[in-house]
């Protein structure tokens, strides 16, 4: 377990005494719904940076302490007391937060209850992969605080849903509830009341039983892909390809599956 200042955590998953490569980044502001001071943005932007960097971790599970809420959003009160200049002066500490869960090189996984709105939103949709529970409330209300969503969401919604549909959402600043946000496609998997963190984890250590090399590169190839034409698409994927087809990963996995035996990945 390692702290990143007051109000995020990074705990590393284990399974019957054993580290699984999955590590949690928890949010840990229960008081305050998790809303995202300055503190915490650099926290959370930090957290990210080492956990990009740990060769050991393969997917990483967004977790919150807090019992009513995954996140609720940037800080309002602390934003209140901003004149216009340290407003200015905060955005690139708030955006590294966003751009850190975004830029993970490893597969995300959101684990949802409660409210995500805002900023808390926008970091779940930072995530590959939504987990919520029933009690998940999500949207992006800025616009009725006279803002607008700033940390993704009016590039991440529209990739999710649809333009249309993601437009009606940020313009009207609803909130939408677990059934619904699923049918839309707001969240990707809706499990009972208090099982998110569990049902995430689990996802997280499937995903991480899996070639190190191949995870990275098939999110370098997702995430690259996203909004170009097919045949440009193609080429980013033809050049992932390229970084694990002579791998040490590829030719254990190859083998293993030969040998009907389970990889032991060598993560290069």
């Amino acid at each position: 377990m390692t702290r990143f200042g007051e109000y995020v955590e990074v705990r590393y998953d284990e399974e019957q005494g054993e580290r699984t490569h999955v590590a949690e980044l928890v949010l840990d502001r229960p008081r305050a719904m998790n809303a995202v001071s300055t503190g915490m943005a650099r926290s959370i932007a930090d957290a990210c940076a080492e956990l990009g960097a740990d060769e050991n971790v393969r997917a990483v599970v967004v977790t919150s302490s807090s019992e009513r809420a995954f996140c609720v959003g940037a800080d309002l009160k602390e934003r209140n007391s901003f004149s216009d200049a340290e407003l200015g002066q905060q955005r690139p500490v708030a955006r590294a937060a966003y751009t850190g869960v975004l830029e993970l090189p490893v597969p995300t996984v959101a684990a949802v209850h409660g409210y995500a709105l805002g900023g808390g939103f926008e970091l779940a949709l930072s995530c590959d992969v939504i987990v919520a529970d029933a009690t998940a409330v999500v949207g992006l209300p800025e616009v009725s605080v006279g803002v607008i969503p700033g940390g993704g969401g009016t590039q991440l919604l529209p990739r999710r849903v649809g333009a249309a549909r993601a437009a009606e959402l940020v313009f009207t600043a609803r909130r939408v509830e677990a059934a619904e946000a699923q049918r839309l496609g707001l969240v990707d998997e809706l499990v009972d009341e208090g099982q998110d963190r569990s049902a995430a984890l689990a996802l997280g250590r499937r995903i991480a039983s899996n070639s190190p090399v191949g995870l990275r590169a098939a999110k370098r190839a997702l995430r690259l892909g996203w909004g170009m034409d097919l045949r440009t698409g193609l080429e980013v994927e033809d050049a992932a390809w390229r970084s694990v087809a002579f791998s040490g990963d590829r030719a254990e996995g190859v083998a293993a599956f030969n040998e009907k035996r389970k990889p032991d990945w060598p993560g290069r």
